[in-house]
């Protein structure tokens, strides 16, 4: 679902385990500045034998910023819950109470053909529970992605399973370090996720299946200080657009602000983007060099590049 600049806002999501009590005094002091979207997890940062004591902390917090956002609003961001199972979504839409309309939705770890039919049977019925739209972001880092026998078929499976709810589906997310792991790979911070073969093989895989109907997010990047962090994130996010991926998974406040200057639409491309939507439908050329004659633009080719890159504008600015 490509046709509303929602769809392109998740921007910086950044990752918290859900017991982390500080988390919603950062959220009400805006700590993590004022443009970013928050993760509450309770999967793979929540040791087995406390994850009822999390799920506590975590309804304990979406209290308090749904109340202390009453009195004072501040920046709120998209808020996501990262469940375990399929059945933490009822209950916790439950739990959370009126706290629930400062939540966004669920993100759906390990999404494949065993749990999808749960998942989405959750996430509907979390919708009739509620007056408000509630939204999933599956994860594609499940071990059956790897198998090249299955892939493509697991995958068109998978996205046909979504159809049903495709507009509840914000962003398709893929897990990067994940899908390392079971190699056995991780890069540094002077390589891109997508010179490792095997995983940007996958990669491209589901922008191929999935990219023309949904936004899909690009891979965490797990560098946030010492020699190079920056660099080497803002060269893998310039191959994560290049390859198809808007958006990025953050690990630590100091990416934040770099994702969101990364995603900024250039004025080149933005006044480029305006010119091509606003063709003259009646004019006898659909072909015309760009408005400071560097490069060609064409209506029937690149309209679509064009009304991505006005959602994307409106979503993270224009950089001048």
């Amino acid at each position: 679902m490509k046709n509303n600049v929602l769809y392109y806002s998740v921007g910086a999501l950044l990752y918290c385990p859900a017991n982390k009590e500080s988390v919603s005094d950062s959220i009400i002091h805006e700590t993590f500045g004022t443009k970013y979207s928050l993760a509450l997890c309770l999967e793979d940062t929540i040791n087995d034998d406390y994850v009822t004591e999390a799920e506590q902390i975590l309804i304990a917090s979406l209290n308090k910023i749904f109340i202390q956002y009453q009195i004072k609003p501040f920046y709120l961001p998209k808020i996501f819950i990262r469940v375990r199972n399929p059945k933490q979504i009822r209950r916790l839409t439950k739990s959370i109470g009126q706290s629930i309309e400062i939540v966004t939705g669920f993100i759906i770890p390990k999404f494949n053909l065993d749990n999808a039919t749960d998942y989405i049977n959750e996430i509907i019925r979390a919708n009739e529970l509620v007056s408000k739209n509630i939204y999933m972001m599956p994860i594609y880092e499940n071990s059956s992605i790897i198998d090249l026998r299955n892939r493509i078929d697991i995958l068109y499976a998978l996205k046909d399973s979504l159809s049903q709810i495709e507009d509840r589906v914000l962003n398709i997310r893929v897990g990067g370090n994940d899908l390392c792991h079971m190699f056995g790979f991780r890069r540094h911070s002077n390589e891109s996720i997508h010179r490792i073969r095997p995983i940007s093989d996958i990669f491209s895989d589901i922008i191929t299946v999935y990219g023309l109907d949904y936004v899909v997010s690009g891979p965490v990047w797990e560098y946030y200080a010492g020699d190079n962090w920056k660099n080497g994130l803002l060269q893998e996010i310039a191959d994560d657009k290049l390859c198809g991926f808007t958006g990025k998974t953050a690990i630590h406040p100091n990416q934040i602000p770099l994702i969101n200057q990364a995603y900024q639409v250039s004025r080149t491309d933005f006044n480029d983007a305006q010119a091509i939507l606003n063709w003259n439908k009646n004019s006898n050329a659909f072909v015309s060099g760009n408005e400071v004659k560097e490069r060609m633009n064409e209506y029937k080719t690149h309209i679509n590049w064009a009304t991505q890159m006005i959602y994307m504008a409106e979503a993270f600015g224009i950089a001048d």
